[in-house]
């Protein structure tokens, strides 16, 4: 039997010992519930609601436009984002240096070329660079998706539970 941590929940796979005891590496990583707020502070957004979706493989932000441009020859997207579900009025302006064009599949089979940034997530009081494709998801419930590959690492997640993380800390780094 596993030890629950003061919450009551029991650390997943791969976070207990041969003899059922936590190990130490679970209470470093960040405990994350199915949903969890956010922030991209990077990209201007300090609070979105993201799905935690471990049969993604990428991480995705709700972009309803798009436009690529080149300067001193790097590759950039300009890209808007509605940060707050069913808010169509609230706009945050993004800028980010493309990494790459990937061909993802949604959940539906369809294939789609997106284009990837890096920036920092936070979650909690914890910060770490992902990578994210840009794509419209006005039809979904969620502005946001993290994807397996982010948390790899970082997070446990905990799929009964929501909000583990409480709101993000966004420190003024002086």
């Amino acid at each position: 039997m596993s030890k629950k941590t003061a919450d009551g929940l029991t650390p997943v796979n791969g976070s207990t010992t041969a003899g059922g005891a936590t190990t130490a590496d679970d209470f470093s990583k960040v405990r994350l519930g199915w949903r969890e707020w956010v922030a991209l502070p990077e990209l201007g957004i300090g609070l979105i609601k993201a799905k935690v979706d471990t049969g993604a493989r990428t991480s995705c932000l709700h972009t309803f436009r798009t436009e690529p441009y080149t300067e001193n020859g790097e590759r950039r997207v300009k890209f808007w984002v509605h940060p707050t579900q069913n808010d169509l009025q609230e706009v945050i302006e993004c800028d980010a240096r493309v990494l790459d064009e990937r061909n993802v599949s949604d959940s539906g089979g369809h294939k789609e070329l997106r284009l990837v940034v890096e920036t920092n997530l936070v979650v909690g009081d914890q910060s770490w660079p992902i990578e994210m494709t840009l794509t419209n998801r006005d039809s979904m419930r969620f502005r946001m998706l993290i994807g397996r590959t982010a948390m790899a690492g970082w997070a446990t997640v905990f799929p009964e539970a929501s909000y583990l993380a409480g709101q993000p800390v966004l420190r003024n780094e002086s």
